[in-house]
C-alpha cells in the first residue's frame, strides 16, 4: 500500500524550502544543523516524509521563524485542496526566492516596474 502525502505535510515541507532558501541554506546545511542528509531534507520539502513535533521545532529554531509560520496558509478542512494560488505557493517555485531578493535589491521604482512588466511579457509571450 502506498503512502499518501497529505496536503498538511507538503504545506509545511513547502514552507520549510521557502524559509531555507530565503536564508541562503542548502538542504545540506538544514540537514547538518539536523543530524540528518540532505536527501531527508528533501524528503521533508516535497512532503513525502512527515516532520516530527522536534524536528519541527528544531528547523523552526535554524531558519529563524517561530512554527507556527511553517503552517502559514494551512486551510481549516485539511481534506480540501488550497483553491488559490497563495504567496507561499508562487515562493515554493524555483528560483522564485532568488528573483525576489534580486529584485528587492534594484535601485529605484522605475527599474523594479521595467522588469515586472518585461517578465510579465515573456510569461505571456511563451504561452504563445
Amino acid at each position: 500500500m502506498a503512502k499518501r502525502i497529505e496536503p498538511v505535510d507538503r504545506l509545511v515541507g513547502s514552507n520549510i524550502r521557502i524559509f531555507r532558501t530565503a536564508k541562503g541554506l542548502s538542504q545540506t546545511a538544514l540537514g547538518d544543523s539536523l543530524g540528518v542528509t540532505f536527501q531527508q531534507v528533501q524528503k521533508y520539502e516535497k512532503g513525502v516524509n512527515r516532520v516530527g513535533s522536534s524536528r519541527l521545532q528544531k528547523i523552526a529554531e535554524v531558519l529563524g521563524v517561530p512554527v507556527n509560520r511553517l503552517f502559514d496558509n494551512a486551510i481549516n478542512d485539511i481534506e480540501k485542496p488550497v483553491s488559490n494560488e497563495v504567496v507561499t505557493d508562487l515562493l515554493a517555485l524555483p528560483y522564485s526566492v532568488q528573483l525576489l531578493k534580486a529584485f528587492a535589491k534594484l535601485p529605484n521604482d522605475r527599474l523594479r516596474r521595467t522588469l515586472a512588466h518585461l517578465t510579465e511579457s515573456i510569461a505571456e509571450n511563451s504561452k504563445r
